[in-house]
């Protein structure tokens, strides 16, 4: 019965943290005078490495730019980490996990730590709208296999 268990496939989170946080505000104070709403730019970026047996580290990285015209408002930048076991999990199914599962449970706790410092830097907070992590996972697929991006009728 031991060695049935020891068999299950395991997928826990061990450790959520901050690995990377920075706020500048460039143009503090003069930029506080300004009365226009800025332009909001804001870019994901995953990666993940192995620091043990069935242990991965996966960092979700959002950064988010606002500009008036050619001005820097704020520039906000979150590194959320998490450290994952991923135990006894088919090996095709490691990667889906590792680009999909992982930033998922990220996600929230990095929208929470960029609406924190934007407040924080003196700004109205910015709400980050849900991201499809899925989707842009099959996107980096067909990327990788230089495939069409359509997806073939079937």
């Amino acid at each position: 019965m031991n060695m049935e268990q020891n068999q299950q496939p395991v997928f826990g989170i061990e450790k959520l943290y901050v690995k990377d946080l920075s706020v500048e505000v460039p143009n503090a104070p003069e930029i506080f005078l300004e009365r226009e709403a800025p332009q909001v730019e804001i870019q994901l970026n995953t990666g993940a490495r192995g620091v043990g047996e069935g242990i991965f580290e996966v960092v979700l990285t959002v950064t988010v730019t606002a500009k008036l015209a050619e001005k820097t408002v704020f520039l906000v930048e979150v590194g959320q980490a998490g450290i994952f076991r991923i135990v006894n999990v088919p090996d095709e199914q490691v990667e889906p996990l590792i680009a999909v599962a992982c930033p998922n449970i990220l996600f929230p706790y990095a929208r929470e730590a960029v609406s924190d410092a934007v407040t924080r830097a003196g700004f109205q907070p910015i709400v980050l709208q849900p991201v499809n992590f899925e989707a842009m996972y099959m996107q980096r697929l067909q990327e990788q296999a230089g495939a069409p991006s359509e997806v073939p009728i079937q």
